[in-house]
């Protein structure tokens, strides 16, 4: 999934479909599915999150992804950030991928915030030396200065997903995968967010945002992809899929 695509995209899905099985029949516990699945008794039935979808991303490119829930948003996200492979289909990305799929998601509560930056540090292939050199700006952005040595149990919500973006982008990527990071803190720390956004889409990092903020997404993104019952609606400049989604709202 790793190689470059010849038309100079940065994202290429290829008629792209994810398929989940999901059992037919609710069971009591693991010790029944496990009973039931060694005899061969569970019927599945298929749920396809994702289907026939393909599309492009270009270079630079602030991409938006919009739809109802359950309609295969975030499905599509980790399909891009490889924590998830397609049923059917081809995608390739190219270039050094950060996502933004669970801010916090692997801290560990027990843990300083301290430590945590560096466990995690580690987990997206930092070396030490570079986790020290940058771990000042990490602290700063974060605005979490006077809890870092604190065990991460003793944080809010807040203050773990500050932490959790500002390790994830302590560094340009080629790529940034965000899902629903706009809502991180408050409005003043939002905004802060958009900004580091900007200045590393200004220096060509290709942004796909997955929001229900439609005006986050008009306002910054350049194109737009409707996702609806995991196909794809619309896609095409921002404000016109956008207008599109928000009649389908109104009539339905």
């Amino acid at each position: 999934m790793d190689q470059p695509v010849s038309n100079g995209a940065v994202i290429n899905f290829d008629d792209v479909a994810v398929r989940y099985r999901i059992p037919r029949e609710r069971v009591s516990g693991i010790k029944e599915f496990a009973i039931r699945w060694m005899q061969r008794r569970m019927e599945y039935l298929d749920f396809w999150a994702l289907d026939q979808i393909s599309f492009q991303v270009q270079q630079g490119e602030k991409f938006g992804v919009i739809g109802r829930n359950g309609a295969g948003k975030s499905t599509l996200l980790k399909v891009m950030a490889q924590v998830l492979f397609p049923t059917r289909g081809r995608v390739v990305m190219h270039g050094k991928l950060a996502p933004l799929l669970e801010l916090g998601g692997g801290f560990h509560p027990e843990l300083t915030g301290r430590e945590n930056v560096y466990l995690n540090m580690a987990l997206l292939g930092h070396p030490r030396r570079e986790t020290e050199e940058l771990f000042e700006s990490i602290v700063d952005f974060s605005e979490i200065r006077d809890f870092i040595d604190a065990p991460l149990r003793t944080y809010s919500s807040g203050m773990v997903t500050r932490l959790g973006f500002s390790v994830a982008t302590c560094s340009r990527p080629d790529i940034l995968l965000v899902d629903e990071a706009l809502s991180v803190g408050d409005i003043s720390f939002q905004e802060k967010c958009m900004s580091r956004m900007r200045a590393f889409s200004n220096e060509g990092t290709t942004i796909i945002i997955v929001s229900h903020n439609l005006g986050s997404i008009e306002n910054f993104c350049q194109r737009a992809l409707w996702l609806d019952r995991g196909r794809i609606r619309a896609i095409g400049p921002v404000s016109e899929v956008v207008q599109q989604y928000q009649q389908m709202d109104i009539v339905g």
